[in-house]
């Protein structure tokens, strides 16, 4: 019975491949143990636990964007971060990290315990913790390929996609057109107008909910219905007649599949479940971190199946201009989506599986 430790927490977009993985690895192993590493602040604490996984909590390491005295304790915390890591790593077998804070200390346990590591890169630019974490391995793999350093000549795994979505994918692959007919009518949406889905993200992002806020009248005018998920956290808009605000979407994969258009930012799992599912989007890239997002769209850009706006467009003004322009665009995408996310999990269990017994 092997253990295997998975390090990416914080965010959806590290938790939720992880989580793939690990349900694939009890499905081929089922008498091996999966415990996921993450800290007190993370979505893990939902997300794990609610999907039948052990998770373990070790200190956050939190390193500021601007110089600050908080700089000062990153030293400590990372000491004591790899020090709670090396207890849970050195008895495990593997250990595979998704990126994210958590897993850098975990890197630097298992070099230390000599546990071998295996890394996924999400993003088209791989993040800072994977790349310390490239330094102690050669096991790497990629969602996209990558131009340069260690990770362009990792296995080209893709992204593993959430349960939900890889089925949908592949039920819908006999008949697209009545897939996505089928999925607007189970929202409870009008068949014969056109839906735009909007996506504030886990957490909700301010700058698309103010402007879809203030954009209601438009859509309506329009006769466009909207499904608008604002985050958990924020507080639900008034729902009027053809526009839905909820704070999270259940059946994403339906909405995935209904919408005509999609608003969202770029992250690396959002910009994998589209392009399972998804039609046409409309990418706003957060403008903060080392630009990954705009990277991960413009590949479905050059896909012919989204475009990217920058946040200092995306404004009332824009939509009112641009959406009967935008969903006409989006009428012309192919009405299929792309299954080449569909086996990522099992490739990197295979990865794992070999790193193992190297």
């Amino acid at each position: 019975m092997a253990t295997v430790v998975l390090a990416g927490g914080g965010t959806a977009g590290h938790i939720e491949p992880a989580l793939a993985v690990a349900r694939h690895w009890m499905i081929t192993h089922p008498k091996d143990r999966c415990i996921f590493l993450g800290t007190k602040s993370g979505l893990e604490n939902t997300l794990v636990p609610s999907a039948g996984f052990e998770l373990r909590i070790i200190p956050k390491v939190g390193i500021s964007r601007k110089p600050s005295t908080s700089w000062l304790r990153t030293p400590f915390d990372l000491i004591a971060a790899v020090i709670a890591s090396l207890k849970i790593v050195k008895r495990a077998d593997v250990l595979i990290g998704f990126g994210g804070y958590v897993s850098a200390p975990a890197y630097l346990a298992a070099f230390l315990a000599r546990t071998p590591i295996v890394i996924h890169e999400a993003n088209a630019k791989p993040g800072w913790a994977n790349r310390l974490g490239a330094r102690f391995t050669t096991a790497l793999a990629v969602a996209h390929p990558v131009d340069k350093g260690r990770f362009s000549e990792a296995l080209l795994a893709g992204l593993p996609l959430r349960s939900d979505v890889a089925q949908a994918c592949i039920a819908s692959a006999a008949d697209w057109s009545k897939a996505r007919r089928l999925a607007k009518a189970r929202l409870g949406f009008p068949t014969d107008k056109p839906l735009v889905f909007i996506m504030g993200g886990s957490q909700g992002s301010v700058a698309i909910n103010g402007v879809i806020s203030s954009s209601i009248s438009t859509f309506t005018t329009k006769e466009i219905s909207v499904l608008h998920s604002v985050g958990k956290l924020n507080t639900l808009p008034a729902a009027i007649d053809g526009y839905r605000p909820v704070g999270y979407v259940d059946a994403m994969a339906d909405a995935y599949l209904a919408a005509d258009l999609i608003i969202a930012r770029s992250g690396a799992v959002t910009c994998s479940e589209f392009r399972a599912v998804g039609r046409y989007a409309l990418f706003v890239p957060l403008p903060i971190g080392n630009g990954e997002q705009f990277v991960n769209a413009a590949l479905l850009v050059s896909a012919g199946r989204a475009e990217i706006l920058s946040q200092r467009d995306f404004t009332p003004q824009f939509i009112d201009a641009q959406i009967s322009a935008l969903l006409e665009r989006a009428s012309r995408a192919p009405i299929q989506g792309d299954a080449q996310d569909l086996h990522a999990a099992e490739k990197i269990l295979a990865l794992a599986e070999f790193a193992m017994k190297s």
